[in-house]
């Protein structure tokens, strides 16, 4: 039971990124899904949340307007779509499951589980 995030690479800065957060063994569907990265020499940081229930959001202050979650349960994937890249959101990007009943806007990593292989994002001219 675990997720996989993909779909990171190298990007100039002012460009786009969608990631994609697969499970492998289990459905995405009961579950809300956070996204966190971690750049270099600094803590894991919480980036965005999806309810699993009324779709409801959340996004840190730093990716507001820029970055945007979705979900499509009909292919167990939840999606980041990063617009406006900056160099300071360099970071291996995760995704994990919110233990149920936490809210949505919490982004603390002990609440959250099914931690898979991160993927590379590099914003860089």
């Amino acid at each position: 039971v675990q997720l996989q995030a993909s779909g990171g690479g190298l990007v100039q800065p002012g460009g786009s990124l969608r990631l994609s957060c697969a499970a492998s063994g289990f459905t995405l569907d009961y579950y809300a899904i956070g996204w966190f990265r971690q750049a270099p020499g600094k803590e894991r940081e919480g980036v965005s949340c999806i309810s699993s229930s009324d779709g409801s959001t959340y996004y840190a202050d730093s990716v507001k307007g820029r970055f945007t979650i979705s979900r499509d349960n009909a292919k167990n994937t939840v999606y980041l779509q990063m617009n406006s890249l900056k160099p300071e959101d360099t970071a291996v990007y995760y995704c994990a499951t919110l233990r149920p009943g936490t809210l949505i806007a919490t982004m603390t990593y002990d609440d959250f589980g099914s931690w898979g292989q991160g993927t590379q994002v590099t914003v860089s001219s």
